[in-house]
């Protein structure tokens, strides 16, 4: 009995989780779990499986072709970074950490678009962590050149780009701001001579303004963001080496005397990250446990929190992490409120369900087949 008590008060101290108890080691395979284990109904989540397997992205393997349908009525839109012909449908899903379910090649690196988001919001997260940047600085205290130029542009703070609230006007890499999912209705004039909303009061998704926060972001790391993102968390958590961060053909700049290539937040105009299933599935995991890895946090519990919390000017949407919140029109009937996910363009999710210890990653899965594909997944729970 003394040495159960003496255990239960050393994983208290050194944050182990007791509903989550492993974390797959680098460069091993996964262990995995039958269902059944866990009191799963296995015929329920093999109807899952089948679902996700039959409900294939609709658009073009090759992505390069896709994108551009995809983002078609955007005016002045191109190709500015690499893109990648896309495998087929394929998914894992966690729990425990343990891997109960999987499909199609979970080893392929393919594009993850604006998932990436959910990437390069962690990577403001460190810097909060570390006190490199507050969330309520204004930006333009930070950075100084001609990037927050302007009476609107000098009152956005952190938190208003990772919020996508923030309204920035501007053009980066030769891509305008007001070009990037224009309003269905209005000519390029309208869209030109807008009237600004105050940061943090209105949410509109728009990469040109993501891509100002990788900016941003590499302006006060001073070095390349996918170098902090392999430092501080996928070595960390045992990711492959396999996985790129990609920019912009055009979005080299030079700091501290050295040229670095400032990413993209996603894949709208080519680039953003590139990853195998199983390394989305490290860093869902990650998320799951409040940013701690086998005892070690990596990311601190307060950020994790912040991030996955209602923003002002828009409910369903934390720090680029998306919330099933009821009333808002991504909300997913019967799923718990407290589930979110990150999202990309062709079906790319990685979902965390805290109340069953689950992550979910699904590659190409027509996106608006997700919500009962998740439902399907909880109908295994008894």
């Amino acid at each position: 009995m003394q040495l159960k008590i003496s255990i239960l008060i050393f994983l208290f101290y050194h944050g182990f989780s007791l509903s989550q108890s492993y974390f797959p080691p680098a460069h091993e395979p996964w262990t995995t779990k039958s269902p059944e284990e866990f009191g799963l109904k296995i015929n329920a989540l093999n109807k899952a499986i089948e679902f996700a397997k039959t409900n294939e992205f609709s658009g073009e393997h090759d992505l390069r072709v896709a994108i551009l349908k995809g983002f078609a009525k955007e005016p002045y839109h191109q190709i500015l970074g690499p893109t990648k012909k896309r495998g087929g449908p394929a998914g894992i899903i966690l729990k425990n950490g343990y891997q109960i379910a999987s499909w199609g090649d979970t080893h392929r690196v393919d594009m993850t678009f604006s998932v990436t988001k959910s990437y390069l919001s962690t990577i403001a997260g460190l810097a909060v962590d570390q006190g490199i940047i507050k969330t309520d600085d204004t930006t333009v205290n930070s950075i100084w050149d001609t990037t927050f130029d302007g009476a609107h542009n000098q009152q956005i703070t952190w938190k208003h780009l990772l919020t996508q609230s923030s309204d920035w006007s501007g053009t980066l890499w030769g891509s305008h701001d007001w070009a990037d999912r224009p309003p269905k209705k209005g000519s390029i004039d309208d869209w030109k001579n807008r009237n600004y909303h105050t940061p943090g009061t209105h949410f509109e998704y728009n990469d040109v303004r993501v891509n100002v926060l990788a900016y941003s972001l590499l302006q006060v790391w001073r070095k390349p963001l996918p170098q902090v993102l392999k430092e501080k968390i996928m070595d960390p958590i045992g990711a492959t080496n396999t996985w790129r961060w990609y920019g912009y053909n055009n979005s080299w700049v030079e700091l501290d005397g050295n040229y670095m290539q400032s990413v993209s937040g996603g894949g709208h105009s080519g680039g953003g990250i590139f990853v195998n299933t199983e390394d989305h599935a490290r860093f869902g995991l990650l998320f799951l446990n409040e940013g701690n890895w086998n005892g070690t946090q990596l990311l601190s519990k307060s950020w994790i929190k912040k991030a996955t919390s209602p923003s002002t000017a828009q409910s369903n949407y934390g720090y680029m992490w998306w919330l099933n919140k009821k009333g808002t029109v991504r909300y997913w009937e019967g799923i718990p409120e407290n589930v979110y996910y990150a999202a990309g363009f062709g079906g790319n999710f990685i979902i965390i369900i805290p109340n069953e210890s689950m992550v979910i990653v699904t590659r190409w899965l027509e996106p608006s087949q997700i919500g009962e594909f998740v439902e399907h997944v909880l109908k295994s729970i008894p």
